[in-house]
């Protein structure tokens, strides 16, 4: 069957704020101590009133403005009539049909230096207030059901995509994308296994069938909180769809939207209730709530405090210091204290590459054998590139460098300098032999011990340089392996 995938992706993100969204009553995750974190506002009782918390609108904006979206300078809010046990007023305040901001992007990266970044349309982003949590017993053992209103009330942005992302491995790209963006401008902790990030895959087929496409009904799969369920699930979908359609050939319009959730333990979605419409929740424009007049100072300010961002900063990485997009990613990946750190070693050593090199490789070993921060890294920024320009010069093999990088690892912080480098490079005679006549006359000495070996190589087995390397290197720590390899060889077979 010859068919296209339509996925679009509705994440909900708790936003990074001291205090709910319309009380002050305190935001924390506390699942340990269940409605402590209520007060007449979260619960809805008579003759309280919401007051916007300006620090969630301020942080919605700056999340708006790094998706590209246009900002709107009028916004409302709106009553979304439902009930559930974990929604005590019986409605949730968000934004209906005047969303304070839409029409963004979000830019998709690839590893492969053939294929564009993609960029997946941003339908809109509003802010919501967060239901609380009901916790069922799953055992069927028909024990209790509880109700922890702790989140109730809680900042959340709803970033809805356009249906562009066309795989289950693009909507995971998607979603690790949109968090490497919120955790770089400081908006959400993102924090998937409490619940900051969520995700609702809403997914379909367009199947290509004697010349019509016909497109089947729309699932939403709801409340999926990781990158691998999030995949799988679009992958599970995209299958009993197919077959689905296969049977019954229906399509969309012909049966109700469906929600689904997601068994993580089967690897099945699950039917779970008909998919509600607009209509269905009623909504109006909240009577409390006064609309929000974004200014040119508020979005000039907003604008201005963002940094630059992950897309951004890796393009520019490709280009200024010549990296791979592997390279690129994997710096990107770690945050802007990371990146900065690769910054300055590039800078300060002149070589994108080997400062790449050095950062994704020795650094991050020794970050994560120590469990260490990049911010907690003994070995500064500064006193790296101090080190990899030493090798750059010529006048330090990388293995030696290697030997001092581990040197420095253990001195203490106050001591480790550049001058500390210089000490050991010295105390160690780790500098790089420039004199051929030093290093041809040990591989003289050592050539005459190792007949065998030297019989070998003659007879072109060159592997069996490998111990007469070993024993120069012994006596020559600062001499280039690959040069000792290859002036043995040419020593032995005349050259």
């Amino acid at each position: 069957m010859d068919y296209k995938v339509v996925i679009g992706l509705e994440v909900h993100v708790q936003l990074l704020t001291n205090t709910k969204l319309f009380s002050g009553c305190i935001n924390k995750f506390n699942p340990d101590n269940p409605n402590v974190q209520t007060d007449p506002v979260t619960i809805g009782l008579p003759g309280t009133l919401p007051v916007m918390n300006r620090k969630a609108f301020r942080l919605a904006l700056e999340t708006a403005i790094a998706l590209n979206c246009t900002i709107a300078r009028f916004t409302k809010w709106d009553r979304k009539q439902y009930y559930y046990p974990d929604l005590p007023k019986g409605y949730q305040i968000s934004q209906y049909d005047m969303p304070f901001s839409e029409h963004g992007w979000l830019e998709i990266p690839t590893t492969d230096d053939t294929v564009e970044p993609r960029q997946i349309r941003i339908l809109r982003a509003h802010l919501e207030e967060d239901a609380g949590k009901n916790m069922h017993d799953e055992t069927g053992g028909g024990g209790d059901s509880h109700v922890d209103l702790n989140r109730a009330g809680t900042p959340l942005i709803e970033i809805v995509s356009q249906p562009d992302i066309t795989s289950a491995a693009e909507a995971r790209a998607y979603l690790e994308e949109l968090k490497l963006l919120l955790s770089y401008i400081g908006v959400s902790d993102c924090n998937m296994q409490e619940g900051s990030l969520r995700c609702d895959a809403n997914i379909n087929l367009h199947v290509l069938k004697d010349g019509e496409t016909i497109p089947t009904p729309i699932v939403e799969v709801k409340n999926v909180n990781s990158f691998r369920n999030v995949e799988l699930a679009c992958e599970y979908e995209i299958i009993r769809q197919q077959k689905e359609f296969e049977e019954t050939g229906k399509r969309l319009g012909e049966v109700e939207k469906e929600t689904r959730g997601w068994d993580a333990v089967r690897g099945t979605t699950f039917a779970q209730r008909g998919k509600e419409d607009a209509s269905d929740y009623r909504y109006f424009p909240d009577p409390d709530l006064v609309p929000v007049v974004v200014s040119d100072e508020i979005l000039n300010d907003a604008q201005a405090s963002l940094c630059e961002l992950p897309a951004a900063r890796r393009q520019r990485f490709l280009k200024e210091y010549s990296l791979t997009p592997y390279d690129a990613n994997v710096i990107i990946e770690k945050l802007g204290a990371f990146a900065d750190y690769f910054e300055t070693v590039a800078k300060g050593c002149d070589d994108g590459k080997q400062a790449a090199n050095w950062v994704t490789q020795d650094v991050t070993r020794e970050m994560n054998d120590r469990g260490l921060s990049i911010e907690e890294f003994p070995i500064k920024a500064d006193v790296l590139a101090a080190l990899l320009a030493k090798v750059i010069k010529g006048d330090l093999t990388i293995k030696s460098a290697r030997e001092v990088f581990m040197e420095l690892l253990e001195v203490p912080a106050t001591e480790c300098t550049s001058a500390k480098i210089d000490q050991i490079i010295d105390e160690k005679g780790l500098g790089a032999v420039q004199d051929t006549g030093q290093i041809t006359e040990v591989i003289n000495a050592v050539v005459s011990r190792n007949e065998k070996a030297a019989s070998d190589i003659r007879e072109g087995k060159l592997q069996a340089a490998g111990p007469m390397i070993g024993q120069v290197m012994k006596e020559l720590k600062g001499a280039d392996p690959k040069t000792v390899r290859q002036m043995i060889i040419d020593h032995i077979q005349g050259n």
